[in-house]
C-alpha cells in the first residue's frame, strides 16, 4: 500500500545524508466526550537514507500513529515532517506493509505482488520482469498462481513484502509485519527480510514489539515512552552486516543489547500497564 509524500519544507545542503526528519511532532485526539488525548508529544528524530530504523515501545505509545503520519495516512496536530526526495525521482514516496495480512483474496499471488505496479500504470514488460523477480526473491515462484486461502500465513506475508518491493518506493514503512505469525516462520521471514533489504540499501520504518526483532533486523532503535508517546533513547546496534538471524542470537553481545533495551523498556511497560488499569477503573 502507499501513500502520499510527507509535508515540509526541504532539508538542508548539510543533512545530505539524513532522508527523514520529524520535528516536534504532537498529534493529539478529541474523544467521543469531548477529552483530548495526547498520541505523540513533541517527538523529533531523524532517519538516514538507506538506514533500518526500528521505533519499540509498550503498548498504546503511538508508534503506529507516528508510522502513519510519516506515511501520509494521517496528520500531526503539530510539528513537522519532512521526507528528502531528489527532483527527478520518479518512484513513489513510499510503501505501506501492515500487521494485518493484506493480500486480496481474488487476486493470484502473481496478481498481489503486481498490484501496485499496475495501480501505477508502468509498462507491461517492467510490470513482468518486476513480478517475476520479486516473486522468485521471495520464494514464491512455484506458489504463482495460488490464491491467499491456499497458502500458509507466513506466506501471505512474503506476498506483501514482495509486493511493498516490486512497487519499489522511496521508504518502506513496516508495522509489525510478523507478529502474527509462529517463531519459526518469524525467524525464517526475518532473514528473507534481511536479504532482500540488504540486496536494496531502502530505507526502512519498522515497527515491532520485539527487542529480538528489533536487534536482529536494525541499524538503530528508537525507544518510546509509554503515553503519550516521546522518544526515550536513541540505540546504535553494532552488528556487522549481513546478519545471520539464527547466529546473531548466539553472540554475547546480542544479549547485552537486549538486556540494556528491556532496563529501558521496563519502566515504560509498567506505567503504561498502570495506565490501562486506570481506565478499566474508570
Amino acid at each position: 500500500m502507499s501513500a502520499k509524500p510527507v509535508s515540509g519544507s526541504p532539508l538542508t545542503g548539510s543533512d545530505h545524508n539524513i532522508k527523514i526528519a520529524v520535528e516536534n511532532v504532537t498529534r493529539t485526539f478529541t474523544t467521543k466526550g469531548g477529552r483530548v488525548v495526547t498520541a505523540l508529544d513533541d517527538v523529533s528524530l531523524t532517519v538516514r537514507e538507506g538506514e533500518f530504523l526500528t521505533l519499540v515501545g509498550p503498548s498504546g505509545c503511538g508508534k503506529t500513529t507516528l508510522l502513519r503520519i510519516l506515511s501520509g495516512l494521517d496528520r500531526q496536530t503539530k510539528g513537522r515532517t519532512t521526507l528528502r526526495r531528489q527532483a527527478d525521482d520518479k518512484r513513489p514516496a513510499n510503501a505501506v506493509v501492515f500487521q494485518q495480512q493484506s493480500a486480496f483474496p481474488w487476486l493470484t499471488v502473481e496478481q498481489n505482488v503486481s498490484y501496485g505496479l499496475r495501480m501505477a500504470r508502468a509498462n507491461r514488460k517492467h510490470i513482468r520482469e518486476q513480478t517475476a523477480f520479486w516473486i522468485e526473491k521471495s520464494g514464491l515462484t512455484a506458489f504463482k498462481d495460488s490464491y491467499p486461502h491456499q497458502l500458509s500465513g507466513g506466506m501471505k506475508q512474503r506476498v506483501a513484502i514482495a509486493r511493498a518491493f516490486a512497487y519499489d518506493a522511496d521508504v518502506l514503512y513496516m508495522d509489525e509485519p510478523f507478529a502474527a505469525l509462529d517463531e519459526q516462520t518469524k525467524a525464517v521471514l526475518q532473514g528473507e527480510l534481511l536479504r532482500i533489504w540488504e540486496d536494496t540499501g531502502k530505507t526502512v520504518v519498522y515497527i515491532t514489539h520485539s527487542l529480538d526483532e528489533a536487534a536482529t533486523l536494525s541499524d538503530r532503535i528508537m525507544v518510546m515512552t509509554a503515553h503519550p508517546g516521546r522518544i526515550k533513547s536513541s540505540v546504535s546496534v553494532p552488528f556487522a552486516r549481513p546478519r545471520d538471524v539464527m547466529a546473531l542470537r548466539k553472540e554475547p553481545a546480542y544479549g547485552e543489547l537486549i538486556s540494556s533495551l528491556w532496563d529501558q523498556l521496563r519502566d515504560e511497560v509498567g506505567h503504561a500497564m498502570a495506565d490501562e488499569a486506570a481506565k478499566v477503573k474508570r
